[in-house]
């Protein structure tokens, strides 16, 4: 067999890994089922987009819902492998340095644009090159985009199988080119080929969309309307459900006893959030090797789990859940909770409690804060907590020195490294600066099929070399917790996403 035919649509080392991590749980209708369409789906959302712009918007967590206005190259399956989208297929070539995705004929954007190669090329051009794009850091290994008709060839400047992974609905969805001309009205008024088209947009409070007729798969969509709602205070969501006022909510673990209570469905719909300190060490005292340690030991993640989670979350020093083929056993454990550690090292580095003050920005009233803030104090460092509304623009965080974020992870490992501890991450305060070691370990893990042998291995060396960062301390991992009616049928269990295909809303 070829190298050609054989790095095609495969995965298995992340198939297996996935498969133990995320096994069991809730089905859906399958692609051929049998259902009528109709039915609205009203979702109160936690994440309801900023931006409907996907270059600006990026891959964070309201991807989910801009997921319903565009398609991808690539979506995943339930075990989190690379499966087509617009694209029908893939091939290397075979030195691995250049991909060609075959896409599908006859598609088109809700506006009449042809969706051909042109307009994936106009896309990855955009996300590459956009002066506010959120996703350029994530598209390094690509160096040109070459346009044959329906063929989509992507010229890499280094060997890298994780591009099928990549191009998906996280990091590629793909905006009509017509549309795009003309940014800052896309971002309000978003075109694409997804499964639903947008009719109406009250900015940061509600979307109003119908099925798209012209969607690829549109005979798997058995939905007519959704009413996409910022959702209220966490308290009320649950009533909102109860009455009908929505069907399905994004909820808050403090809500999901409630829930249940209300005869409501609840589940976990497995993902890789994982929430961080963020640090600046390109400022002071975080240019201080000795100070950034003293963080990582004051860190209690156990405190933020009972506080926060309700149970449903984990502990986390890694961006990955442990099991995944990405978590490196390695490093587990590496900085535990001492306080007096702390305050040791702090000391070593010549400062006295309280000598530090920082302000600690996010975007909204978060508990998060309130614990790092308290966290902190133990060991002698004074925070602020301050909002600025300004934090959600791009690449404003980078001018700060303390912060919190947190991540929905990637479809491709790489890609979830890159975004924390590559020199261009979104994720990265501390921008341009690199682990040492890094981007050798990141390359050498592109240059590795995900059917290798020892794919498993030269990835978890990869989160190693990440995780010598100064710029990151993870602390917790929350859980996709939604609530909806049983009138809802399951949504299949894709990890981290949300996938419309086959569910279906009775008794409308």
């Amino acid at each position: 067999m070829s190298p050609r035919t054989t790095r095609r649509l495969r995965g298995t080392a992340l198939t297996l890994a996935l498969a133990a991590v995320l096994g069991g749980g809730l089905t859906a209708c399958g692609a051929g089922a049998a259902a009528s369409a109709g039915g609205t789906l009203r979702w109160a959302s936690s994440y309801f987009p900023t931006h409907w712009d996907p270059v600006v918007g990026g891959s964070g967590a309201q991807f989910r819902e801009l997921a319903l206005v565009y398609a991808s190259l690539t979506r995943t399956d339930e075990k989190g492998n690379a499966v087509p989208d617009l694209a029908k297929s893939w091939e290397y070539n075979a030195a691995g340095d250049q991909v060609t995705f075959h896409l599908r004929q006859g598609l088109k954007f809700s506006d009449g644009t042809p969706l051909d190669a042109a307009a994936v090329k106009a896309a990855i051009k955009r996300a590459k090159n956009q002066k506010n794009s959120a996703l350029f850091g994530d598209l390094t290994s690509i160096e040109s985009v070459t346009a044959d008709g329906l063929d989509v060839v992507i010229h890499l400047s280094q060997v890298d199988y994780q591009i099928p992974q990549l191009l998906g609905e996280r990091v590629l969805q793909v905006a009509s080119p017509k549309a795009a001309q003309d940014p800052k009205k896309l971002d309000q008024n978003p075109v694409g080929a997804g499964p639903f088209t947008v009719t109406q947009v009250i900015p940061g409070t509600k979307a109003v969309l119908k099925k798209n007729p012209d969607y690829w798969d549109a005979a798997n969509i058995h939905i007519d309307n959704v009413e996409l709602t910022s959702a209220p205070d966490a308290s009320t969501v649950v009533s909102g459900l109860q009455t009908g006022v929505y069907n399905f909510a994004d909820i808050d673990p403090s809500q999901a006893d409630a829930a249940k209570k209300a005869g409501l469905d609840v589940f976990v719909q497995p993902g890789f959030n994982a929430a961080n300190i963020s640090l600046n060490v390109n400022k002071a005292p975080f240019d201080n090797p000795q100070v950034v340690d003293a963080v990582r030991y004051a860190v209690n993640r156990k405190e933020f789990v009972d506080k926060l989670t309700f149970g449903y979350g984990e502990a986390t020093d890694q961006p990955f859940p442990e099991g995944y083929v990405a978590y490196d056993p390695q490093s587990k454990d590496q900085y535990p909770y001492d306080p007096a550690k702390s305050r040791q090292l702090l000391a070593a580095a010549g400062y006295k409690p309280g000598d530090i003050k920082l302000d600690l920005v996010v975007p909204d009233s978060q508990p998060d804060a309130e614990i790092v803030q308290s966290q902190l104090a133990a060991v002698g460092i004074t925070t602020n907590i301050k909002i600025d509304k300004n934090w959600a623009t791009p690449f404003f965080a980078k001018n700060l020195t303390l912060s919190l974020y947190s991540t929905t992870g990637r479809d491709s490992a790489v890609q979830t490294l890159t975004a924390h501890f590559g020199p261009h991450g979104p994720l990265n305060l501390s921008s341009p600066y690199e682990p040492v070691g890094f981007e050798d370990a990141v390359a050498k893990v592109r240059r590795t099929p995900l059917d290798a042998a020892d794919y498993a291995q030269v990835l978890q060396a990869a989160t190693r070399a990440g995780l010598a960062s100064r710029a990151l301390v993870f602390t917790y991992s929350s859980p996709n917790l939604i609530a909806k009616s049983k009138t809802i049928s399951a949504l299949p269990k894709n990890p981290a996403h949300l996938d419309w295909t086959g569910v279906t809303i009775s008794g409308r």
